[in-house]
């Protein structure tokens, strides 16, 4: 018999850029252990056939447009997703950007391109995270609330301090929730990948030099995939980690270490 605190029936989960990438390897990974799947994100077409991915499991999963940077847009898809999917149980701040390559130095980065990762990566999970707190707190069942940051909250890298301060930042938000909402039942972690082959990846990870220099680094000696995701989310969801809250997760097949 499964161990039955996996099991996610009467749950539901609500997931910011859940149509690809890590978002939809955790949604599906949800939609399999048996929860209500709610997914965000900006592109219909990529909306669409993940939306067809998740029902195919059974269960019910809705998508909604939702520009997570747009604080009236949070607030409005986050009433739509309650009235579709009932008290939500989860809510995972995953939806991201990342910081453009033609960026040459920070001492050149425009101003422009700082508010548009930030505006996404920071803002975007307050937007979210501040919705599903206040929902949670409302409805009185406790919850989890997740955040998506990155290895580059823990590691330099040239040209991307602004994608570097958005999940730092996540991560100090996180630890923040975790203290100020446990009383309510309502836990707080954080999820910090490492090179996930995704689309926002795809072509660092494809270029020879990246390629020869940086994976040779990974113990595992492959780079992560969206559904290396699957299990962590079932877990931050279910009964399960009910006593574990204010935690990073690294998850980057061991990159960090060595």
């Amino acid at each position: 018999m499964a161990y039955s605190a996996f099991d996610l029936k009467g749950k539901s989960v609500l997931v910011t850029g859940g149509n690809s990438g890590i978002g939809l390897g955790m949604a599906e990974a949800l939609a399999q252990a048996g929860a209500a799947v709610c997914i965000w994100g900006t592109n219909p077409e990529k909306s669409a056939a993940a939306l067809a991915s998740l029902q195919a499991h059974g269960g019910k999963a809705i998508a909604l447009a939702c520009d997570v940077g747009d604080e009236q847009a949070v607030e409005r898809c986050f009433a739509e997703t309650v009235a579709a999917l009932g008290p939500l149980h989860s809510c995972f701040a995953n939806a991201g950007v990342s910081g453009r390559a033609n960026v040459k130095s920070f001492a050149e980065m425009e101003t422009e391109e700082w508010h548009r990762v930030t505006r996404v990566n920071l803002d975007g999970a307050f937007y979210t995270l501040r919705a599903a707190a206040r929902h949670m707190v409302g409805h009185g069942q406790g919850g989890a609330l997740v955040g998506t940051a990155s290895l580059a909250a823990i590691s330099g890298q040239a040209r991307g301090e602004h994608y570097g301060a958005t999940k730092g930042g996540l991560i100090s938000m996180i630890r923040a929730l975790a203290v100020e909402f446990a009383r309510h039942g309502i836990r707080a972690n954080a999820i910090l990948p490492g090179w996930i082959d995704t689309a926002m990846t795809e072509k660092a990870l494809n270029w020879d030099k990246f390629r020869d220099k940086v994976l040779p680094r990974v113990p595992v000696r492959r780079w992560g995939k969206p559904e290396d995701f699957g299990a962590i989310a079932i877990y931050l969801v279910s009964d399960a980690s009910a006593y574990h809250t204010g935690d990073t997760f690294l998850i980057d097949g061991g990159y960090s270490l060595f």
